[in-house]
């Protein structure tokens, strides 16, 4: 296939997973900004993509409940009109969502067709952002995904890496649940997505909104004594983590306490899951003490 693969997003933890791949060109600040929507068109006009990755977003959680304006152009603006550019060009979006579109709950994993409730202005600018690309007309894969970590960047499983190492005792959120994914298995699912594009054209019955996370799905603090599991085989040092209640460690912006997601509508339509998040979770904790020990 000619064109490339324009991935958004810089030096986050998705598009960084992505950077490597063959045909991926990667785009960030200051070149790319969704605050100067001016750089948006002409990045895009410069790669002539054959498939456009949007990985660009404001993920300050609780940050966003005071800068509601930043979040929305970063989640909801930026995303318009990098779906309207793509729509122009008969070119598909894969769009990556989030899990914090839902209220939490529900008692069980959360589908595609679930009535979404955000709970904070993180949530809903995300929201925002799905119906303006699902609008722009664009042939639109939009992935919701949840928990995001890598081996690099900040994210939960480095953060415990870090603050662990000289404590022995922390408290993490158990009553809150989702799906850890790695963003190595986010970015896996995404090239297999462009490859079954690439395979079969673009089809009516890809477009639309689909789950993609770690299989299997754990707490938080489940998540931080699984790292502290894994680091031990490294040597390091494993303190204890007790749980916590939501109302134990309050934050700006209210959380989900269930995000779990069911993936089988990606498997079903693309033949695309995720691996075991415990199992992903091993991989990457083994490339932090390779590549940046905490």
């Amino acid at each position: 296939m000619t064109g490339s693969i324009f991935v958004t997003g810089g030096s986050g933890q998705l598009a960084s997973a992505l950077a490597s791949a063959p045909g991926v060109v990667v785009v960030g600040r200051p070149d790319f900004d969704f605050d100067r929507p001016e750089t948006i068109e002409a990045s895009f006009r410069a790669a002539a993509p054959r498939l456009v990755v949007n990985g660009a977003a404001y993920t300050a959680v609780d940050a966003a409940e005071t800068d509601s304006d930043a979040a929305y152009r970063a989640d909801r603006d930026g995303p318009a009109l990098l779906a309207r550019l793509c729509a122009e060009a008969d070119i598909p979006l894969i769009h990556v969502s989030t899990d914090y579109v839902f209220d939490g709950t529900k008692a069980s994993p959360y589908v595609e067709t679930d009535p979404v409730g955000p709970q904070g202005v993180y949530g809903a600018s995300k929201l925002a952002g799905e119906e303006a690309v699902m609008a722009s007309g664009a042939k639109a894969v939009i992935l919701r995904t949840a928990w995001v970590y890598a081996a690099t960047g900040k994210n939960f499983v480095r953060t415990m890496l870090a603050v662990g190492k000289s404590r022995p005792r922390l408290t993490v959120v158990a009553d809150q649940v989702g799906c850890p994914t790695a963003a190595a298995d986010l970015g896996d699912a995404i090239l297999a997505i462009a490859a079954r594009l690439d395979s079969t054209g673009w089809r009516a019955e890809y477009r639309g909104i689909y789950h993609a996370a770690g299989t299997g799905s754990t707490s938080w603090q489940g998540l931080a004594v699984a790292t502290f599991e894994e680091a031990a085989r490294h040597g390091a040092n494993v303190p204890e983590v007790a749980p916590i209640r939501t109302e134990d460690w309050p934050t700006p912006a209210k959380r989900p306490a269930n995000s779990r997601l069911d993936c089988s509508k990606l498997r079903d339509v693309f033949g695309v899951s995720l691996p075991p998040w415990r199992d992903s979770l091993a991989r990457t904790v083994d490339r932090i003490f390779e590549i940046a020990p905490p």
